[in-house]
């Protein structure tokens, strides 16, 4: 097993995902059209406390948005980082300092230097996996557009 799959085990996703209420993003963004907002907002409406991290806002998908995480006024299950791989080794420190449960890294934030500094703090680490697309690959909520319609079917309208 590589460094990198070990942060990517199916059983430790599940325990992460289905022990957690609170989230907070780090890099959130206010635009609608940037993944993390749309990740953001998944997570709303699928029942998550969401905590915006982004010194550049006040607030974000109406809730209020934080600097960083050591100024988020509640406890943090998971930390979910949109962030360049570079600044990983600062948000983990900041994550192992909030006592947050896992450090979640979306597509592309891989960092060891971060991982191992989050996993020495006992945080636990889940990299270059998309939280949003692991959520509905095992709570059941695939969608293209990534809700649950409710409806399955294999009638194709118009089809003769």
């Amino acid at each position: 097993m590589s460094w990198l799959e070990r942060h990517q085990d199916p059983l430790t996703i599940q325990r992460v995902l289905h022990g957690a209420s609170t989230i907070a993003i780090v890099g959130l963004s206010a635009n609608e059209l940037r993944a993390s907002n749309f990740v953001g907002y998944y997570l709303t409406r699928h029942g998550y406390d969401v905590i915006p991290v982004n010194p550049r806002e006040s607030e974000i998908l109406g809730a209020v948005s934080y600097p960083s995480l050591l100024e988020v006024p509640a406890p943090v299950d998971i930390v979910n980082v949109f962030r360049v791989p570079d600044a990983l080794p600062g948000i983990a420190r900041e994550a192992v300092e909030i006592g947050a449960g896992a450090l979640w890294c979306q597509f592309g934030v891989i960092n060891e230097e971060g991982a191992r500094i989050a996993e020495e703090g006992g945080v636990t680490v889940i990299m270059d996996r998309c939280l949003k697309v692991e959520h509905a690959r095992y709570i059941g909520r695939m969608h293209w557009l990534g809700f649950n319609t409710g409806r399955i079917t294999s009638v194709r309208s118009g089809l003769q």
